[in-house]
């Protein structure tokens, strides 16, 4: 009796938005090790940060959707402390501890100091300074817009450049995760709340919105725990790729109505320490950012150097350079799935060759760019890396 031959298992490929084609776009060897190779960097204080911050906004939205949480400000320590313990036991759960200096892991109980300044627990550090500039700037008027929170996103692809015997699959998944703001939340919305201010002063959203053929329609939106990038920079484009993916992804979906626009919040612009202004300042002084300073912001700006503590700026122009509208239509949005396309055939390329017996750095592209290589754990054998000559320690 002959034996059937078990075919091979076939396999989508699957793609995040952020936790893979922005992280290859960071640089595809750092990606190559922290994504595929499953090395977690030592110092994560970007990965950190950014899943701190999504997860305290999203808790943020549930505790004041379940609860009788509507009065803002918000306290720090009866209210968004207890939140912040969360989401930072849930990401230890996934192995992510926090980085040093930037959040007190600690309750007032505890006698173990760990590297907080003394042993009056709980400490307000960088991370928790900006959880609660994030939830009492932007949650009055966000969370009453929100129609559906951590929707999740998944579509399929063809496979850019597919070759029978060669490539892992025909297709690719991309994936993402957003919150929904929809037409119906926005009319209900009081006449003071300041995001229906900024989309109405924005004349492509209106012009859109006077065109509408359904009275039906909807808005993403998605957190980063950074600054406003400049315009020149290839993170304002990766971010604009993003959200125009994002918006075909939820088209995808049987029950969404059309998306206008999407939102993105930057939401270290709420608080800004002296690196931060020191970028600001030569954003402003090459002319390479759209959210311009003037009047005294200006003035302080230029004027601040580095040896001084960072200048006070004004809540309007905090909340200005926090905010960013980005315009969807059929053009652009074709536009963004073939970069991203460009970009699954690029890793799709490098693990290819590095099955075929290429070796890891011959096979994978390197962005040495300094403030990426000074961050990365692997740059003493990067043949690439910006940092300069740096060896090994003991961990």
């Amino acid at each position: 009796m002959a034996l059937s031959v078990r075919s091979k298992p076939y396999i989508i490929p699957e793609y995040s938005l952020t936790g893979d084609l922005l992280s290859y776009l960071t640089c595809g060897l750092q990606y190559r090790y922290q994504n595929k190779g499953t090395l977690p960097p030592a110092m994560p204080i970007q990965l950190w940060f950014g899943d701190f911050i999504h997860g305290v906004m999203e808790e943020a939205y549930l505790r004041w959707d379940e609860h009788d949480w509507k009065d803002f400000p918000w306290d720090w320590e009866t209210q968004i402390r207890d939140i912040e313990l969360e989401i930072d036991k849930r990401m230890r759960s996934r192995g992510l501890q926090p980085p040093a200096n930037l959040f007190c892991p600690f309750k007032a109980e505890d006698e173990n100091q760990g590297l907080c300044p003394d042993h009056n627990h709980p400490h307000k550090l960088v991370a928790s300074i900006r959880a609660e500039a994030a939830i009492n700037t932007w949650g009055p008027h966000l969370f009453p817009l929100i129609d559906d929170s951590e929707v999740k996103l998944k579509g399929i692809r063809d496979m850019p450049h597919y070759q029978k015997g060669t490539s892992r699959s025909n297709y690719y998944g991309i994936t993402g995760i957003i919150d929904v703001l929809s037409s119906v939340k926005l009319d209900e919305a009081s006449d003071k709340n300041l995001i229906i201010k900024y989309l109405h002063q924005n004349p492509v959203f209106q012009y859109k919105l006077e065109n509408l053929e359904k009275p039906e329609y909807e808005i993403i939106v998605d957190y980063k725990g950074m600054q406003r990038p400049p315009i020149n920079s290839p993170s304002w484009q990766h971010h604009q790729w993003q959200v125009l993916t994002y918006s075909w992804l939820r088209s995808m979906q049987p029950e969404s109505s059309e998306v206008l626009v999407g939102i993105l919040f930057y939401l270290n612009e709420l608080s800004l320490f002296k690196d931060d202004i020191q970028e600001l300042k030569r954003d402003v002084e090459e002319g390479k950012t759209d959210i311009k300073p003037y009047a005294d912001d200006l003035e302080n700006i230029l004027r601040w150097n580095d040896q001084s503590e960072p200048p006070a700026l004004s809540n309007s122009l905090k909340k200005l350079r926090s905010i960013r509208i980005i315009p969807v239509d059929y053009d652009n949005q074709k536009k963004s799935l073939s970069e991203f396309d460009t970009v699954v055939d690029d890793i799709e390329g490098s693990i290819i060759k590095e099955v075929k017996g290429c070796g890891i750095q011959s096979s994978w592209k390197i962005n040495p760019e300094k403030r990426t290589c000074d961050a990365c754990d692997f740059r003493t054998f990067c043949k690439e890396s910006k940092t300069g000559k740096i060896y090994p320690t003991v961990p």
